[in-house]
């Protein structure tokens, strides 16, 4: 079922296998991607795509400077009428949500998404109401140094469990582009009672204690690092092993490998480490965090 789905997705997303695998992964684990690249790469195709692709609640957001909290949560209207406060839900609350070019909105209303992401609620008034199960975020934004866009902070990006960037397309996945060859799909529709089981396949895989002892060393590495400032959180060191087993059960094992902590290493924790002042004049993120890896001893496969 699973090579069913991102084929499918393939089909309709030429060219970036990639972070079509990741965003799979993203929605089996429970997580939330964020995608950042220029306008016009296929950032909102992507997004709708895996979206249309399961059968569940879809909604999508536009972003602009002028979109409030309410836009997205709903509010508490005065009906004079009875004399009572009605409420008026927002799009929030579906299954699956685009937030497109989430940096275009100010900081008040990105954190709107906040209560919502982490701990699946909205609180309107003085109700916490419960989202849908499943719930994911899929938002796109363009670069920092385009206009009008609103950085997001630590705490927003760290509730994102993949940062993503779509790959350059090759000439020849330019040219199946231009034969409009993505429109010509196979329909696929995954349903939502085949993605539950999936989820609960992922949460069934093992994550022996050897692997636990190798995802502990890497992040407290990160954490205690000279060159790092802020380190991964609790939250992403949760995130990681879910996205791990992820890995694991679209590759047919029950069980985590080592293999399945570092290629996962980059997307998951790129944008949550945050360099000190003088090692961001000569370094990335990515490159500390590979040298960093290759530090820690691998244990053989359990």
């Amino acid at each position: 079922m699973v090579q069913q789905w991102t084929t499918h997705l393939n089909d309709q997303v030429i060219g970036q296998s990639k972070a079509i695998k990741l965003s799979t992964i993203a929605l089996l684990s429970g997580g939330h991607v964020l995608l950042e690249d220029r306008p016009g790469t296929g950032k909102t195709t992507l997004a709708r795509s895996l979206a249309t692709s399961v059968s569940a609640a879809f909604q999508r957001v536009q972003c602009t400077p002028d979109t409030l909290p309410s836009d997205i949560l709903g509010m508490e209207l005065f009906n004079p009428t009875t004399g009572t406060f009605e409420r008026r839900t927002g799009p929030i609350f579906t299954s699956i949500l685009l937030v497109d070019e989430i940096n275009r909105t100010t900081p008040r209303t990105q954190s709107a998404l906040l209560e919502a992401m982490q701990e699946r609620q909205v609180t309107l008034g003085e109700v916490s109401l419960r989202l849908p199960d499943p719930f994911f975020v899929i938002a796109t934004q363009n670069p920092f140094d385009g206009q009008g866009t609103f950085p997001l902070p630590q705490a927003q990006l760290d509730r994102f469990l993949f940062k993503l960037s779509l790959a350059p397309l090759s000439r020849e996945s330019e040219r199946r582009l231009l034969r409009n060859e993505h429109l010509s799909a196979a329909p696929f529709t995954l349903q939502q009672t085949e993605l539950a089981e999936m989820q609960q396949a992922v949460r069934d895989v093992l994550f022996h204690e050897a692997m636990e002892d190798y995802l502990l060393d890497f992040v407290e590495a990160l954490r205690h690092h000279r060159d790092i400032e802020v380190g991964p959180s609790p939250r992403a060191t949760l995130a990681y092993t879910m996205a791990a087993r992820a890995h694991a059960y679209m590759h047919g094992r029950d069980y985590v490998s080592p293999e399945d902590i570092r290629v996962l290493a980059l997307p998951i924790l790129g944008h949550r480490i945050v360099l000190t002042v003088e090692a961001s004049l000569k370094t990335k993120p990515s490159k500390l965090i590979k040298s960093v890896l290759e530090t820690i001893p691998v244990p053989s496969e359990v």
